[in-house]
């Protein structure tokens, strides 16, 4: 009788398949950035597919409660990050907290300096606030991750205001050429990071994921802006253009290491 009852039972309960998530993969890197409208063709996008699921799709647990399909149990320890993983996760964030720590004391430079142009001073400060909003959540991501800072910080506000505040004495042009050059390499960074967070599945890297793809995207506005604000007319623009790149490169990995 017991088993007649239990075939009843389980024939009663629908079953229901859900497919797992899927990631978009980028099989061919950027080799170069040669102008702003060209990044967005090739940026890797953090789009997903899954299986659609009727209104009244369920699943049978094991206990025999039904409940929907796309909730996780409450009991269920969350999936943890591998060393190598979090050791990722850290330098990534203390990285780009320290890339846009100085963004904003670049801009800080300039406008200290174009601040009165009615022209570009507008532009410097929309930047700048965007910059201030991007390490205000990097900041954020330092404190809940428990993430190291760089010890860089000092040198890299100072660097920074002096680049800034430099490259806008030389002119508008040569300021927007900074900005050119700087977002160009941020830009490319945020894309490289996106390639690597996108290949794993956890929720503390989906995070990071949609805050790098964010300001990528802000990084690449600028980048437009410098280049409708006649920054490739600057005077030397290839010179000014390759220190700015080497610059902000080294930056980088000193970032991550120190």
């Amino acid at each position: 009788m017991v088993h007649s009852m239990l075939r009843r039972t389980i024939a009663r309960s629908p079953l229901t398949w859900v497919e797992p998530h899927g990631s978009s993969r980028w099989s061919k890197p950027l080799a170069s950035i040669p102008t702003a409208r060209a990044f967005h063709g090739s940026w890797p996008t953090n789009s997903t597919t899954t299986t659609p699921e009727t209104p009244n799709s369920t699943s049978t647990p094991a206990s025999g409660s039904t409940t929907a399909a796309t909730d996780s149990p409450s009991t269920e320890a969350p999936l943890r990050l591998s060393k190598e993983q979090r050791e990722m996760l850290e330098e990534m964030i203390r990285i780009d907290q320290a890339g846009e720590l100085g963004a904003n004391w670049i801009y800080r430079g300039q406008y200290a300096v174009l601040g009165s142009d009615k022209k570009v001073g507008p532009l410097l400060e929309h930047m700048w606030e965007q910059e201030k909003h991007h390490l205000r959540v990097f900041d954020g991501m330092v404190s809940k991750y428990r993430v190291r800072p760089t010890a860089m910080r000092p040198l890299w506000e100072v660097a920074g205001f002096l680049l800034g505040a430099g490259t806008a004495m030389l002119g508008k042009e040569a300021a927007m050429a900074c900005t050119e050059a700087v977002e160009t390499v941020i830009g490319g960074h945020y894309n490289d990071q996106l390639r690597e967070l996108l290949k794993i599945d956890h929720p503390d890297i989906a995070e990071l994921r949609k805050v790098v793809k964010e300001f990528r995207d802000d990084e690449l506005e600028h980048l437009e802006t410098a280049i409708e604000h006649d920054a490739q007319k600057a005077p030397h623009h290839e010179l000014l253009s390759n220190l700015i790149n080497q610059g902000c490169k080294t930056a980088i990995w000193i970032s991550g290491k120190v």
